[in-house]
């Protein structure tokens, strides 16, 4: 990889490690809350309503951008942006102040949704979506949920195809279903256009692309031009930003969450993260073996999911990290109220 895309790859992985540790930091207060979703977490069936309600949103997303009606998609979006960010700052703030600063995210998506607020928002959202999600699916429902979505991440990228159309429609709305890693500082969210975009490279239930700057790559030639007679550098074949689903940080986290807060096994003893313990440390672990192995693979320039490898890492390092704290695998998978 090229020193730009490098950059880029360490910006990603840190808004990745943002939200693992902001949904780390969420867990017990939204616990304390009464934030918990279900009457009885360790129900693996949750999992398979869940994924019922992706499969449902994702059609209604392919519906909604066939028949012209993106506004809907893109208001859905914000409100719940916001919804997700007041959940977070009233877990720290109290009074109006988490009322008037979500607000300000939902309208700061509507008035200039330029890289760095999409960011801002996808972080906000992913953190409290995770600890959410976290509380509310116990191990075993949490290991369901991710490899279900793994499977159906794969045949939606490498079969279907129809998520590489949900990324394509999901671009040009600016909101933060996506995270918008620039591999420079003078790149503009606003001012690419992404009407001709068709360079994807991943997927989710939530919808990603990697793609180039909407149809002009990023030396600024338009594509299907001959190419110059001059040696381009490195720095000048590099496209100006690629784009991670949110989805892809949030599943993986989930896991992370779901693990600090329902393994038995003791706590680190970390005071600005409580839950931490081994088993959710290894599977953020392994939530970037996959997303590094992930990186490397998009970066060769074919379309690729990303939650086989980063479910698939949070899970196995959870597993491990069980195993290493003493913890047998009957019960750190919640298997121990069935047999």
């Amino acid at each position: 990889m090229k020193p730009r895309v490098y950059g880029g790859v360490a910006f990603a992985a840190l808004l990745f490690l943002l939200v693992q540790l902001g949904a780390l930091a969420l867990v017990p207060t939204f616990y304390a809350e009464g934030y918990q979703q279900v009457e009885d977490p360790t129900d693996p069936t949750n999992s398979l309503l869940y994924i019922g309600a992706i499969l449902v949103a994702t059609a209604l997303m392919l519906a909604a951008f066939k028949y012209d009606f993106d506004w809907a998609v893109r208001g859905v979006v914000v409100f719940t942006s916001g919804l997700l960010s007041w959940y977070v700052f009233s877990a720290v703030l109290s009074g109006l102040v988490p009322v008037v600063l979500a607000a300000a995210v939902a309208v700061a998506l509507l008035a200039h949704p330029e890289w760095y607020v999409i960011d801002a928002a996808g972080v906000l959202m992913g953190a409290g979506a995770a600890a959410l999600f976290g509380i509310s699916f116990g191990v075993l429902p949490a290991v369901v949920l991710l490899s279900v979505l793994a499977v159906y991440d794969a045949i939606s990228v490498y079969g279907t195809e129809h998520m590489l159309e949900l990324a394509e429609g999901v671009m040009d709305l600016r909101i933060p279903v996506v995270l918008v890693i620039p591999t420079t500082l003078s790149y503009s969210l606003l001012d690419t256009d992404f009407s001709g975009a068709n360079d994807v490279h991943e997927g989710d239930e939530a919808a990603e692309a990697t793609a180039d700057g909407g149809g002009v790559e990023a030396d600024g030639r338009e594509r299907g031009e001959t190419e110059p007679t001059d040696r381009e550098t490195e720095e000048e074949s590099v496209r100006d930003a690629f784009f991670i689903g949110l989805g892809d940080a949030v599943m993986p986290t989930v896991m992370v969450a779901s693990g600090a807060f329902f393994s038995p096994a003791a706590s680190l003893g970390l005071s600005a993260l409580p839950s931490l313990n081994l088993p959710a440390l290894t599977a953020m672990v392994g939530t970037f073996l996959g997303f590094f192995v992930l990186m490397w693979a998009v970066m060769k320039g074919r379309a690729h999911a990303g939650l086989p490898l980063l479910n698939g890492g949070a899970v196995g390092g959870y597993l491990l990290g069980s195993l290493v704290a003493g913890v047998p695998l009957v019960e750190a998978l919640g298997l121990a109220r069935y047999l």
